[in-house]
């Protein structure tokens, strides 16, 4: 092994979860090899001063390329989500390999490796979505991907194609507790979802703002209770993704406060966007199909109480939930090539670009501190998916993937702007301060002043995970 620094980020303002301070970050190998003061000169030099150094941002929550139902197709590969995500200050990403009912698990898996081999930018890891809990899943598929390295799994409790039942819920928690793995779980009353929407069609009321009404807080809320008894029966850690206002955190709060292991995640979309945005009136009304997504977006008291979560340490993590499907697309929003009743619209927005600015212009704003930050967008998901320290900080060791910010920089927020494939975002001229303006992954730069440096394709690493951290 070479002695040489392969790269030296000079005067680097170095923000962790837990510290700041400056000193040079010498990079050999992939990996960070040494911090401190007049390092040797490196075959690279970068200087960063006026920057903030942070841990490349792990995106534990998106969805690429993912197998959809017939006629539906996701926007966004391996290639263009990793572009997005690296050109937003994201170095990983986490997406699903997803079980179809009636399919083995492993198949999934295999399908995935496929999609990413040769196409990802940035380094990844799989979760699973366990759609199918037969015997066979839950005897020898299920425990032996865990110890191959995917030690994560979301199960649902709507969807008809994805829910399952309470007591295939408590079959999965129970082999995630035998095998020290971690169960994602999207929350919401699939019977109460369904009779609302039978109601609202029969009523004509069928444009996208309808969504909102067919999954109140309060279906949220009672699926989180409900998700809640499952894991404390059990006696395992869950982990409740994309909670979308105070009625679902209320319940989280209790759970914590019990003593419970109850983790939970939101999104940028619980921030910035309200019901109202799925009743934008362009288009005859269908234009809020682009931000139909389920949790809905609520109100303005729902963000706020999002907010208040997120300082207050309620929230372990802070994903995007990217769920890319084109607006003007008959395989996207607009199915068939025409616009569809809301309980037809594919569900998600697309974010994997502008998660880590939209909650950074909080700091700004008084909602949050860098630390805070640093551990709800790297710190905390690289722990929980197993894989710290390689990922989430910088330290002599981990890989050399730190994004350089700069705290100042004011943007307007474009879709001609972004990079990924997505023919709009939701966020839409929302100004943001703070932006990152370098990008590095094991060492390569990847951005440079905001510029994509057309890295090769498939560079990005697959990552076995470790044991989840719940600290």
């Amino acid at each position: 092994m070479s002695t040489e620094l392969d790269l030296v980020i000079r005067n680097a303002d170095v923000v962790t979860a837990s510290d700041r301070f400056t000193c040079d970050i010498g990079v050999r190998d992939g990996r960070i090899a040494v911090l401190g003061h007049g390092l040797p000169r490196g075959v690279r030099e970068v200087d960063a001063s006026g920057l903030l150094a942070l841990p490349g941002g792990v995106d534990g929550h998106c969805h690429l390329d993912q197998p959809m139902p017939d006629g539906m197709r996701m926007a966004d590969d391996f290639f263009t989500g990793t572009r997005a995500a690296v050109c937003g200050g994201t170095t990983t990403v986490i997406p699903f390999a997803a079980q179809e009912k009636g399919h083995s698990l492993k198949a999934a898996v295999d399908d995935y490796h496929r999609r990413a081999e040769g196409r990802a930018v940035a380094d990844y890891g799989f979760h699973l979505i366990v759609a199918d809990p037969t015997p066979e899943v839950l005897k020898h598929e299920l425990p032996e991907l865990i110890r191959k390295g995917y030690t994560s799994f979301k199960v649902y409790m709507t969807y008809d194609d994805l829910k399952l039942s309470d007591r295939e819920m408590l079959d999965v928690l129970d082999v995630a507790k035998q095998n020290n793995a971690l169960v994602m779980v999207h929350a919401e009353n699939a019977d109460c979802i369904s009779w609302l929407t039978e109601k609202l069609v029969g009523e004509g009321r069928i444009s996208p703002r309808f969504h909102g009404l067919s999954r109140p807080a309060a279906v949220e809320r009672e699926a989180t209770h409900r998700a809640i008894t499952f894991a404390e029966l059990v006696d395992v850690p869950i982990l409740i993704v994309h909670v979308s206002g105070k009625e679902a955190i209320e319940q989280i709060r209790w759970a914590q406060s019990r003593g419970l292991q109850i983790l939970a995640e939101t999104c940028p979309q619980y921030l910035y966007l309200t019901a109202d945005d799925m009743g934008l009136p362009g288009d005859d009304g269908y234009e809020g199909a682009k931000c139909v997504c389920s949790p809905p977006p609520r109100d303005p008291e729902n963000q706020a109480a999002v907010w208040r979560a997120l300082a207050g340490g309620v929230f372990s993590v802070f994903s995007s939930d990217h769920a890319p499907f084109n607006y003007d697309d008959p395989e996207g929003k607009k199915l068939g090539g025409q616009a569809q009743p809301f309980d037809h619209i594919p569900n998600g927005v697309p974010g994997i670009e502008t998660r880590l600015p939209l909650l950074f212009d909080g700091i700004a704003r008084g909602k949050l501190s860098l630390h805070q930050f640093v551990e709800l967008t790297s710190y905390r998901p690289a722990r929980l998916y197993g894989l710290y320290p390689r990922k989430g900080t910088i330290a002599v060791g981990a890989d050399a993937d730190i994004a350089l910010w700069d705290p100042e920089r004011r943007v307007r927020i474009t879709n001609d702007a972004l990079h990924h494939a997505v023919d709009y975002t939701p966020y839409e001229g929302i100004e943001v301060t703070g932006w990152p303006v370098h990008c590095f992954s094991r060492g390569e730069q990847l951005v440079e002043n905001g510029k994509y440096l057309d890295p090769a394709p498939g560079r990005g690493q697959f990552l076995p995970a470790g044991a989840p951290s719940l600290v």
